[in-house]
């Protein structure tokens, strides 16, 4: 027995336990071994013309045998000599790959990927073997030999027979626990899962002996009542299918093809609404397949939902969903990113250092980005499905960003035109405002139907200008954050902004201070309110504090009031916060009655305050508030009342 050459057991007993935190990838680790040692053999064919093979030749083999407890992993690779097996496999942490990687870079090409970095992935085995056996036989040698441990102080190497060139490395499973079951590892669907899901996409054939059903020959003799009868075969059959569809260019995949992927890998029942890859070669290569979906998954908006890529280095899966690839706005994209650049940890799951993670992430943020202003303005039915299932997301980026990424994000965003009737862009917006327009308006509310018919949104539209009516809970949210949305402005001759440029700023149509009226309608509602301050103040003090003010209103036509909020705090903010846990003590908006002056209503109301009628001017107060409020869509408190005070008024 020999000890192996690190100093202590806790060493490998960190490593068996420790740096994996899931015990299947062991197959990984052994296939991609596999793979390491079958490249170093066509390398040398490459460079040696006494080293004759041929493709074919080169392939790895999977097995299991039940009754023995035993997973065998074989590949027609290099082997390994006696030395080599002291050396790789007696030496934690020691990686042959790795030595035979920097020894021939100048000379490696595109067809050896050796893909080990490190030396403890073979030591993942223990993870579910009780012991191990290694038995190669080197290319070019007659002698083979066998590295056997448990894992635990040692190993030792003794002679062996091995007819070809290559590796065998066969795990004597654990004996199964109350916690741990390790016979999913001893089954033909267990190892063919592990292998599609982890080494899918290794270059060499990964080959399984599968049992399989078949119909007998009918006999000569066989009558017509004949029977069909079926009899149980195996054959070896290549479970994995070697070219990974991301390393193939676009011209060379049909769409039919990336669809199938797509649904068959991510599974989902619809094809992706647009497909994109990306081929970057210099500092830092990389391969990446990305998919928009064609709808939104069910927990796309829950706590649960987990957003990523896949994350591969040389074909060999490292991360299922790779969150450091996908800003939080983009969590929607689904695809994969292959590497063979990255720095991985020991364990291979993680990165060790995260600046390559980031500058590959970034990349494809803007590439995501690009390609989604492709598909709005050349397939804009596309594009519009595409924000009714995701548009929410892009506008949250917005918002929780504190409008740092509004470059970025809101030439994307979408709203429903009141004037044009349909999805408009802010860009698109702007195209068809008039020249003197001083801000982008819009209403926010829980219909299009019902923002359409609310009284200042038609007082905008008669003054000429478009409203945006908006419908998603983070609309409003996400205007306040940008604040204003534009080109920047243009400047005169001494390089001082032109009034009437720049940026518009984003405007609630009902907020206090709109400013559409002009001049002379804001003297006269000014006076009119001079001339009413009695009364006014009269339906302050009978509304209390669900007010804080009762004005004459400069922009009504035809309804007679109307709520609007005079802080930063909106009347559509408020109903949804309120919706929020704890929502009862969230912020509430500063809510104004306007009344309209030239509204039948208002002499009602002069009239009730002229004659002493404090009674009917609170009756009026309350429903005039009170049918505001239903107007904005917002609950009214006493809803048994205002139907009381609405009876009373006809009787």
């Amino acid at each position: 027995m020999r000890k192996f050459k690190t100093e202590s057991k806790k060493l490998l007993d960190l490593m068996i336990n420790s740096i994996y935190t899931n015990r299947e990838i062991f197959l990984r680790e052994l296939i991609s071994n596999a793979s390491d040692a079958v490249d170093k053999l066509y390398f040398k064919s490459l460079t040696d013309k006494d080293i004759q093979l041929s493709k074919d030749e080169l392939r790895i083999q999977v097995s299991f045998d039940k009754d023995a407890r035993t997973v065998t992993v074989s590949d027609s690779g290099l082997g390994m000599t006696k030395d080599d097996l002291d050396l790789n496999l007696g030496t934690i942490a020691h990686s042959d790959s790795m030595a035979f990687k920097a020894d021939n870079a100048e000379v490696q090409g595109e067809d050896v990927d050796i893909i080990g970095q490190f030396g403890v992935g073979f030591y993942s085995a223990f993870m579910v073997a009780k012991s191990v056996r290694v038995v190669s036989k080197a290319y070019g040698s007659d002698e083979a030999w066998a590295w056997e441990s448990d894992g635990v102080e040692g190993y030792s190497i003794s002679e062996a027979q091995r007819d070809g060139h290559g590796t065998d490395v066969i795990l004597t499973l654990k004996d199964n626990t109350d916690d741990d079951n390790y016979d999913t590892f001893l089954s033909e669907y267990g190892l063919k899962n592990l292998i599609k899901r982890y080494s899918n996409y290794v270059r060499y054939p990964v080959q399984m002996e599968v049992s399989k059903t078949r119909e007998k020959p009918k006999p000569e003799d066989a009558g017509d009542d004949y029977t069909p009868e079926y009899e149980d075969y195996t054959e070896v059959e290549t479970i994995n299918s070697m070219i990974p569809i991301w390393k193939r260019r676009a011209s060379e995949v049909t769409d039919e093809e990336y669809n199938e992927f797509y649904k068959t890998d991510f599974h989902d029942f619809s094809d992706p609404a647009h497909t994109f890859s990306i081929h970057a070669e210099g500092a830092l290569s990389y391969d990446a397949l990305l998919f928009i979906p064609g709808r939104a998954p069910y927990d796309l908006y829950s706590k649960d939902f987990k957003k990523g890529l896949a994350l591969y280095s040389s074909n060999v899966l490292i991360m299922e969903k790779c969150e450091e690839l996908l800003p939080d706005h983009y969590n929607f994209v689904r695809g994969v990113v292959d590497s063979q650049d990255l720095t991985l940890n020991i364990s291979r799951e993680t990165l060790q250092h995260n600046s390559q993670l980031r500058a590959i992430a970034k990349k494809i943020e803007k590439k995501i980005t690009s390609e989604l202003k492709k598909m709005r303005d050349n397939d804009r039915e596309a594009y519009e499905k595409f924000f009714e299932d995701f548009g929410r997301g892009l506008e949250f980026g917005i918002y929780t960003s504190y409008g740092m990424l509004k470059d970025e994000l809101a030439e994307l965003l979408l709203f429903y035109s009141a004037k044009q009737q349909k999805l408009v862009t802010l860009d698109e917006y702007l195209e068809a405002a008039p020249a003197d327009q001083k801000a982008i308006y819009y209403a926010a509310g829980e219909s299009i139907e019902r923002l359409g018919k609310m009284p200042i949104v038609k007082t905008v539209l008669e003054k000429g200008y478009d409203v945006l009516l908006c419908t998603r809970d983070v609309d409003e949210f996400c205007f306040q954050s940008m604040m204003a949305y534009g080109p920047e402005p243009e400047l005169d001759a001494d390089d001082k902004p032109i009034e009437g440029t720049g940026p518009k700023e984003l405007k609630n149509v009902a907020s206090g201070d709109l400013d559409l009226a002009s001049e002379e309608e804001k003297k006269e509602a000014e006076e009119t309110a001079k001339e009413n301050e009695t009364l006014l103040a009269a339906m302050k003090d009978a509304l209390g504090d669900a007010v804080t003010k009762v004005s004459v209103s400069s922009r009504l036509s035809d309804a007679p009031a109307c709520i609007t909020a005079a802080g930063p705090v909106s009347l559509e903010m408020e109903r949804i916060m309120a919706q929020m846990p704890d929502g009862a003590e969230g912020p509430k908006s500063e809510r104004v009655l306007e009344i309209n002056a030239k509204h039948p209503v208002f002499e009602v109301l002069k009239e009730a305050q002229a004659g002493g009628d404090a009674d009917k001017v609170k009756l009026y107060a309350d429903i005039l508030y009170n049918q505001a409020l239903i107007v904005e869509g917002m609950p009214i408190d006493d809803p048994v009342a205002y139907a009381n005070a609405v009876t009373k008024l006809m009787a």
